[in-house]
């Protein structure tokens, strides 16, 4: 399984990558070693993912989410959250800090 997300910063900002492990990817950006854009701007927190049978569907896809505006990321956000049910004002995702493992 291959994974497009977003991520929100500690700053504010949206990150946008690709992995094949989302859950390990997200720790690594906590700790400093998921990238350099992430590194100066933890915590952060996943806002939105999708799942795609390939690599190359994943990271055509972060392509496209780079391409949209800020305001655009926020809608692609929201009508995810509506999907699932879930609240505007809560992330879809689980901070770091609150997994348990």
């Amino acid at each position: 399984m291959n994974y497009t997300y977003i991520l929100k910063c500690s700053d504010g900002t949206y990150y946008t990558g690709w992995t094949n492990n989302l859950d390990k990817r997200i720790k690594a950006h906590n700790a400093g070693i998921g990238g350099k854009y992430t590194r100066s701007r933890r915590p952060v927190e996943l806002m939105y993912y999708e799942t795609f049978d390939t690599k190359q569907e994943a990271m055509s896809r972060e392509a496209a989410i780079k391409q949209l505006t800020r305001s655009q990321k926020e809608q692609l956000i929201l009508q995810n959250r509506e999907k699932q049910g879930m609240p505007a004002e809560a992330g879809p995702g689980i901070k770091d800090s609150e997994r348990e493992d």
